[in-house]
Order: structure tokens, then C-alpha cells, then sequence
């Protein structure tokens, strides 16, 4: 059991270490020439580093052989169900749940908390994020079984994007296009990913390769448009707080 887990894994280690190395060197570099960082920094960061390696190594590990094949045995299950209604709530509830344990989407968070000063709190923006992928993981669903063209969500959402932009603090406008392409990280990618490919090659008519992909796209989207609510709402209490502040500043003018 244990070697079949492990089958490949030295392949695996061989690809992170591929892509970890360039940015080593570049931190090496950076180091020698501008940084100028203490010794002990030094080991604190390559330690780091080796734990991300070995970290991404099992993590793709598990992906190959847990996540791939769950999803999209899930998919198959799930487009096996005569009411195919019931998926469209349980495609919210994953894309939901995998957003809210995306490993990108708590340093996301994490960074816009602290850069904010506890202005934007990581709760709030979490659930954004997670409940704009659940609405676009159940539109995607709606997508598989009817159908139609990915033209018809993309076009119409960053039509709208486009538009919200005008209405939002700047602040949220730079938070909104980053989460699109935070939230599409490896859960997104691997699980869900493998589940709408399962979900589109037992329902009658579709073909995985045309209905199965472009569900990421969709959740590129989802989180821009989220963000973008949020951040409306948020303009409109600041408007409030400062109509109040005018407001009570001439009231008190008016008493003198």
C-alpha cells in the first residue's frame, strides 16, 4: 500500500524542485548583492523554502492520487442522480468549502488585513470570496446540464466588473483582480476541476472536453464581482459616516 502511495513520488520531487530552484537563486543573489540579510534570517528563510518543497511535494502527491480521482468519481456519481436539480446546491457547498480551504486565499487575506490596518477583516472578505465561487461553481453546474456557450456567463460578469469599477473605493478594485486569480488555486484546480470533467462525461450529450473545462474561468470571475459587491457596500458606509460627520459638524456650528 505504502509503494503504491508513493509511486512516482521521486518524479514529483523532481518537478517542485525544478520549480522552487530559479527562486532560490534569486533570493541568493539578492542576498549577496542588495539584502545584506542576518545569518539567522538566512537559515529562517531557506528552512522555509525546504519546508515548501517537501509541503508542495505531497501535496501534488495527494493530488494525483486522492483528489484527481475522488473528483471525478463525484462527478460521475453526481451525474448519475435522476434529479439533476440537486446538484446545482451541492456544486455551492463545494465550491464554497474549497475556496475556504484554498492555502492562497489565507495568505490573501492574511496580507489584505495587515496592509489595511484591520480596516478590511479576513473573515469578512473569506466569506466573499467563498460564497462568489459556490454561486459560480452551481452556475457552471447549470452550464453542464443545459448546455449552453461559457460566452454567456463571461461576457455579461466582466461587462459588470467594468462597471463596478467606477463605484468602488480604489482600495477594493486591486483586492478584486488579485482574488480572481488567487481563488483558482490547486483545490480549485485539481478537485473541482476533476469533478465538472466526471460530471460532464456521464451526462447524455455533453463531452468533457468542451463542458468539462472552463469552469476555472468562471471562478476567475466569481471572486472579482464578490470583492466588487463588497466593496460598494463598503463605499456606501463610508459615504454615510462622512454625510453624518458634515451633518454633525454643522449642527454644532449652528449651536455656536
Amino acid at each position: 500500500m505504502i509503494r503504491s502511495i508513493f509511486q512516482h513520488f521521486d518524479e514529483v520531487l523532481f518537478e517542485v524542485a525544478i520549480a522552487l530552484t530559479p527562486l532560490f537563486i534569486v533570493f541568493l543573489l539578492f542576498q549577496w548583492i542588495v539584502l545584506k540579510l542576518p545569518k539567522k534570517k538566512v537559515m529562517d528563510i531557506t528552512v522555509g523554502f525546504i519546508l515548501s518543497y517537501f509541503g508542495l511535494a505531497f501535496f501534488l502527491q495527494g493530488v494525483h492520487i486522492g483528489f484527481l480521482p475522488i473528483g471525478q468519481l463525484m462527478g460521475e456519481k453526481l451525474g448519475g442522480l435522476p434529479n439533476k436539480w440537486i446538484i446545482i446546491p451541492i456544486g455551492f457547498i463545494i465550491g464554497f468549502f474549497a475556496v475556504y480551504a484554498e492555502p492562497a486565499v489565507s495568505v490573501l487575506i492574511h496580507q489584505v488585513e495587515k496592509v489595511s490596518g484591520g480596516y478590511i477583516p479576513q473573515k469578512l472578505l473569506l466569506y466573499a470570496l467563498s460564497v462568489g465561487v459556490g454561486i459560480a461553481i452551481s452556475l457552471s453546474v447549470i452550464r453542464v446540464i443545459f448546455g449552453f456557450s461559457l460566452w454567456y456567463y463571461i461576457i455579461p460578469g466582466y461587462i459588470i466588473a467594468f462597471v463596478m469599477v467606477r463605484f468602488v473605493p480604489k482600495t477594493f478594485i486591486s483586492i478584486a483582480f488579485d482574488s480572481g486569480g488567487v481563488a483558482t488555486g490547486p483545490m480549485t484546480a485539481t478537485f473541482i476541476l476533476a469533478l465538472f470533467v466526471g460530471l460532464a462525461s456521464v451526462t447524455e450529450g455533453r463531452d468533457p472536453l468542451l463542458d468539462g473545462f472552463g469552469m476555472v474561468t468562471l471562478v476567475a470571475l466569481a471572486p472579482i464581482l464578490s470583492v466588487l459587491t463588497l466593496g460598494t457596500l463598503y463605499g456606501r458606509k463610508e459615504k454615510e459616516l462622512y454625510e453624518k460627520d458634515v451633518n454633525g459638524s454643522e449642527i454644532n456650528r449652528h449651536d455656536r
